[in-house]
């Protein structure tokens, strides 16, 4: 009989460790996620930068155009290159308001929500225990969370389920 708790309690043992490996991971997934979404956002801006001055260097080229077509009509003669078309972004996002942390960033529609707020992933979150929690992922600020719960953790609906 001590022989089969000293198992169990090995095995245990052995599945805690492996459930902290496996929260680590998804934190460590997730913080990556931020990353690469904070670099893809500066890229955005930068890339609106370049547009907005590419439209006012095609401002001023117009301008010019009208009041020397002459010396205009030399440059292309010579080979300048043609004129480029005003670059416009074709990308599906939309600008939204992340709850608890007032960002503004770009989300492409297809982009499944969470939490309570009914918004994408972004910062901390953490997973509902229940394995038939409607939600799933809850960001830290909605759920009252400052750090990563230990043991198991269920969200505020599901938490309200299991009381009635």
């Amino acid at each position: 009989s001590s022989g089969i708790n000293a198992e169990y309690g090995d095995i245990r043992q052995k599945f805690d460790k492996s459930n902290t490996f496996s929260d680590d991971k998804v934190q460590l997934a997730m913080q990556t996620y931020e990353m690469v979404d904070k670099h893809i956002r500066r890229l955005d801006t930068d890339l609106q930068r370049l547009e907005a001055k590419q439209r006012n260097q095609d401002k001023k080229t117009d301008s010019r155009m009208f009041v020397d077509k002459t010396s205009d009509k030399k440059k292309k003669k010579k080979g300048s290159q043609p004129q480029t078309p005003e670059p416009t972004s074709s990308l599906p996002f939309s600008l939204i308001s992340g709850a608890g942390e007032g960002l503004d960033m770009p989300v492409d529609p297809n982009e499944p929500t969470y939490c309570l707020c009914h918004q994408v992933s972004y910062g901390e979150m953490v997973g509902c225990d229940n394995g038939d929690c409607p939600v799933e992922w809850f960001h830290f600020a909605c759920v009252g969370l400052t750090s990563k719960p230990q043991g198991r953790w269920y969200c505020p609906l599901c938490t309200k389920e299991i009381k009635q």
